[in-house]
């Protein structure tokens, strides 16, 4: 048993561009071998630097998300810049426990998979993990933790109840009644959405906004497996939340995964970025697909 972490770079890419890729190469090593330091130094072992990314194991959950708390503190206090210039290294983390298999230094298992498939739907800053996580953890970092409900992660046949790290300590002192954050972070959270031409922004104070074939609705979409109202995007306790009013679904799409989540007349967390098609998969032919991102 052992608890896994993996934590990629953001937008690499965009940094090999810039910079090309001798320099980007070097930067991106001097950054993993810098962050493998602070891995160790919370008990984790590096399985291996994955270019732009680490694969971690730890013998207990706990360490894992100290370890990932204390390097996304470490680079909001002290930004680093590739080429010293441009936006500021961001990274994404995704944690989760279970049965590993070591062979030749390498580690294998469902909680590998499910680790990088969390990395990979997080976005810019954040850490996910899982409620097996949760479990083992002491009650004041479960406390840490902010629900995004059930979401089918690629490669598994049930939903995997997923919590967001809600590590920027000492932004929270604002809160409702509920124990809903309501800090600078939160505020200043938006969703993006476009399609066939078409973009829209929705803001935590925002109202809702109305997905379907109707000529009134806020993205507005004329194919005939498309309702007329077909689905509503809401700011709901700290989340933007997409519900399924239609007649024959919705798939969501959640960061890299090929597997949707499929709503009917039910609803989930938008978070990350991805890709929300209406009225079918999105592999369908001419599929309506609505792109979707969530900026803090």
């Amino acid at each position: 048993m052992a608890t896994v972490v993996f934590a990629d770079l953001v937008g690499s890419t965009g940094i090999f561009e810039r910079l090309g890729d001798e320099a980007a190469g070097r930067f991106v090593t001097q950054l993993t071998t810098a962050l493998a330091k602070t891995f160790e130094e919370h008990n984790g072992r590096v399985v291996k630097l994955l270019g732009d990314g680490l694969f971690v194991v730890f013998p207990a959950e706990g360490d894992a998300m100290e370890a990932c708390v204390a390097i996304q503190k470490r680079l909001q206090e002290r930004p680093v810049y590739p080429g010293g210039e441009g936006k500021a290294v961001q990274m994404q983390m995704g944690i989760e426990a279970g049965e590993v298999v070591e062979i030749d230094g390498d580690c294998y298992g469902d909680a590998v998979n499910s680790a990088a498939r969390l990395a990979d739907l997080a976005g810019a800053e954040q850490i996910l993990t899982t409620q097996r996580v949760r479990e083992q953890l002491v009650p004041e970092q479960k406390e840490q933790l902010r629900a995004l409900g059930p979401m089918y992660l690629r490669g598994k046949n049930e939903a995997t109840h997923v919590f967001r790290v809600e590590w920027q300590t000492g932004q929270d002192a604002d809160q409702t009644v509920m124990g809903v954050s309501m800090s600078k972070v939160v505020k200043s959270s938006q969703l993006e959405l476009s399609a066939l031409g078409q973009s829209l922004r929705l803001l935590p104070q925002g109202e809702k906004l109305t997905l379907g074939r109707a000529t009134t609705a806020s993205l507005s979409i004329n194919d005939a497996r498309v309702s007329r109202v077909h689905a509503t995007i809401e700011w709901r306790s700290g989340h933007f939340v997409l519900s399924d009013n239609s007649s024959f679904g919705t798939w969501v799409y959640m960061g890299n995964q090929s597997e949707p989540v499929i709503l009917r007349r039910t609803e989930c967390y938008l978070v990350g970025q991805g890709q929300i098609a209406l009225g079918c998969g999105r592999d369908a032919e001419t599929a309506p697909i609505v792109a979707f991102s969530v900026k803090a």
